[in-house]
């Protein structure tokens, strides 16, 4: 079955290069996790989405980490059943304004903390196709566990790498070690797209059941994906665009000496 276009939104913009969208979602129990996304933020231009427990005022990590240990054990057991996670605070995001999400969560016992996961669950089908960055917080365990339990939870993100493991003693050096992060994940290649140049233009591309046409002739029609990259170009219509992976695309029309840009979600 032809994969089915979800959003289509005009990208009206003068002479400039066009921004993707970032969306840091983050739970801290610590606070270790707030403070390094509160460097993140003065570093890039980006949405902040703090995620709570429904329940306050819990000590998961009483009694060696009691309540913690049972609340993912929980998950282990059954990772399918939404009862499984414990209760988080309503959110309100809608993952189609986003082009890339950045996660940032401890690790419990080797594993992404439990509210977080609860997050994920939730919302997780929703990032399909979008740039995946994870920052983990930990004292000292390795995080494989934490990408493992994300890439369960978002299975067809396109996860970004290297991940990011800030050790709590390094928190202080938070500044720099994002900083390096973003270049070794070229970030602003990352969320940069094609140059777009006019909008309000009197054709249309036009889709429909995974097949991008164009209404009458043109000279170009080509897809390039949000790094820039073309991935799909003809000078005839329609386009079969079914065989694309999921996530988020411009198609940029050249008729007439005119250019029209538009962006374009695809699950």
């Amino acid at each position: 079955m032809s994969k089915k276009i979800v959003s289509l939104l005009a990208v009206i913009v003068l002479p400039m290069i066009m921004q993707a969208k970032t969306l840091v979602a983050y739970y801290s129990y610590t606070n270790n996790v707030e403070r390094i996304v509160n460097t993140l933020s003065t570093q890039i231009t980006c949405d902040v989405l703090e995620i709570e427990p429904a329940e306050k005022g819990l000590d998961y990590a009483a009694n060696n980490y009691a309540l913690g240990t049972q609340l993912l054990n929980a998950i282990r057991n059954n990772p399918n059943d939404a009862s499984s996670y414990p209760a988080i605070d309503p959110v309100e995001v809608n993952m189609d304004d986003y082009d890339m999400v950045v996660i940032a969560v401890p690790l419990w016992w080797s594993q992404m903390a439990a509210p977080f996961q609860t997050f994920l669950f939730r919302y997780g089908q929703q990032m399909a196709g979008k740039n995946i960055g994870v920052i983990v917080s930990s004292a000292s365990s390795g995080i494989s566990g934490v990408v493992s339990d994300a890439k369960r939870l978002i299975p067809e993100g396109n996860f970004i790498e290297p991940n990011l493991w800030i050790r709590s003693s390094q928190t202080s050096n938070a500044a720099s070690l994002i900083s390096t992060w973003l270049s070794d994940i070229h970030y602003n290649e990352l969320t940069s797209a094609i140059t777009s140049v006019e909008n309000d233009k009197d054709f249309d591309i036009i889709l429909s059941e995974g097949i991008l046409s164009v209404n009458g002739d043109f000279n170009n029609l080509a897809l390039y994906n949000l790094s820039g990259h073309t991935v799909l170009e003809t000078s005839d219509s329609p386009m079969d665009i079914s065989g694309l992976q999921n996530g988020i695309y411009i198609a940029r029309l050249e008729k007439g000496g005119q250019i029209k840009t538009e962006k374009m979600v695809i699950r």
